[in-house]
């Protein structure tokens, strides 16, 4: 008996989590309809969501063809930038000096609009791959850096002074207490970036690109077809919330003690 409600308790607990975003979402997309059926608007301004839905199915090869190289591009995008933010992470906290060398550096590329830098980076490095994989890392490699580098400093002293009396070394120290201490933070900071990862793609692509849900947007944009304007806004929603909810997943295989600590809970 314990087996067959411990699923049920589980479904509708994740229910229960989901259960009003859904409600929010299903009602602003029925107040949506309901506007574009009785004000008469025309669907060249505003189109329904059922329009939206018919001409994403109607043209979901086009769709599919163009989401597979923003796809790409965000992933690979995303991985040069985990591993870069993990590389500078452990370099800054290995050699403090860094930190103060390299952070304003990394400040300032923040703070460079990317309406501006994107056509530049396309100009320099052509139509292909490398710039979208370059803007997809700029956007979101500062996120993460800093939630590493705030989760390294976050690690407990007392654990830290009681493998050193045992004779560990700083990188064993680093492994055993700093990094384990930094999960927490670096999968916040993965979260928000990878939110980004999909925004930065679809932009790099919109300031040049052959193909990509960009430059879809962009011809869609230019024949005055907002239905289709909205489908690819839609696909690009759908696969943020793909990559979001794979790094949800990413973070509970590996941290399996925060889900025994979430058990032991009243």
């Amino acid at each position: 008996m314990s087996e067959i409600s411990s699923p049920a308790r589980s479904f509708a607990s994740a229910l229960a989590k989901i259960g009003p975003a859904l409600i929010t979402i299903c009602s602003l997309v029925a107040a949506w309809e309901l506007y574009a059926q009785v004000s008469g608007i025309s669907a060249t301004t505003l189109p329904a969501p059922t329009r939206v839905f018919a001409q994403m199915v109607q043209h979901r090869d086009a769709l599919a063809a163009n989401t597979l190289p923003t796809i790409r591009a965000t992933l690979l995008g995303f991985a040069c930038s985990v591993s870069a933010a993990f590389l500078f992470s452990v370099l800054v906290d290995f050699f403090r000096p860094l930190r103060r060398a390299l952070f304003p550096v990394f400040i300032i590329s923040q703070t460079l609009p990317l309406v501006a830098i994107a056509p530049l980076i396309v100009l320099w490095f052509g139509f292909g791959l490398t710039p979208k994989i370059m803007l997809v890392a700029l956007v979101t490699f500062f996120p993460m850096l800093v939630a590493l580098v705030q989760g390294y400093a976050a690690t407990d002293e007392d654990l830290e002074a009681l493998l050193v009396s045992m004779g560990a070394s700083r990188w064993r120290t680093f492994l055993m207490a700093r990094l384990p201490s930094a999960l927490p933070y670096f999968f916040a900071g993965l979260r928000i970036a990878i939110t980004y990862a999909v925004v930065g793609a679809i932009f790099a692509e919109y300031a040049g690109a052959a193909k990509g849900l960009g430059i879809y947007i962009l011809n869609a944009k230019n024949n005055f077809r907002p239905d289709l304007v909205l489908a690819s806004v839609l696909v690009s929603a759908t696969l943020t919330l793909v990559l979001f909810t794979a790094a949800v997943m990413v973070q509970h295989v590996s941290m399996p003690w925060q889900r025994l600590d979430q058990r032991r809970r009243p």
